[in-house]
This record gives C-alpha cells, sequence and structure tokens, in this order.
C-alpha cells in the first residue's frame, strides 16, 4: 500500500495549518479536520467563550482555541467569504430537498 503525504501550508499561526486534501483546503485546527470558521462562528454566531468551545471540542486545548480566533480575526474577510458560501450551500441543498419532497 503506497501512503499518501499530505501537503501542509504554514499560516504563521503554531496551531493552524491548511491541506489541501482536507476540509476543502480550509484553515484548521492541526491534528484535527476542526475548521477555523467552526470555532468563529461558536465564539461569534452563538457567543460562546472559549471555555464553552473546549467542551464542544474536547480534543483541542485552550490555547489552539485561542490561536484559531487569533487566524480568523487576522483574516476576517476571506473567512466570512468561505462562512457565506457555505450558507449559501447549504440553503441550495435545503431548496433541492424541499423541491424534491414537492415532487
Amino acid at each position: 500500500m503506497v501512503e499518501q503525504t499530505l501537503r501542509k501550508d504554514t499560516t504563521g499561526h503554531p496551531y493552524i495549518v491548511i491541506h489541501t486534501d482536507v476540509c476543502g483546503g480550509s484553515p484548521i485546527i492541526e491534528g484535527t479536520r476542526t475548521r477555523v470558521i467552526d470555532i468563529a462562528m461558536e465564539y461569534e454566531v452563538l457567543g460562546r467563550s472559549p471555555d464553552e468551545i473546549i467542551r464542544s471540542h474536547p480534543h483541542v486545548s485552550l490555547y489552539q482555541i485561542h490561536d484559531a480566533l487569533s487566524y480568523y480575526y487576522e483574516n476576517r474577510e476571506e473567512l466570512d467569504h468561505k462562512i457565506k458560501q457555505d450558507r449559501e450551500f447549504v440553503k441550495r441543498l435545503k431548496d433541492m430537498k424541499n423541491h424534491i419532497e414537492f415532487l
């Protein structure tokens, strides 16, 4: 069996990496599939504190959460665009589901 090595891009943040083949190339906490935008949405949209976010993601540490939030704020425009794309995709899926159920 041939082992495939993922290409990893560094981000200037010690716990945030980008693997082009993981989570669609979205920045993630290294060693996980936890996307920076998921952490940011929990913080910004749901109003959860970093300590509360850890309860939802017990496999990450407080310093990883803070690094993810720091990365988000440094790249907010780009990541907010990705969040908007994800929301539009989910809306299209819901619309398709509703259309199919109607038929």
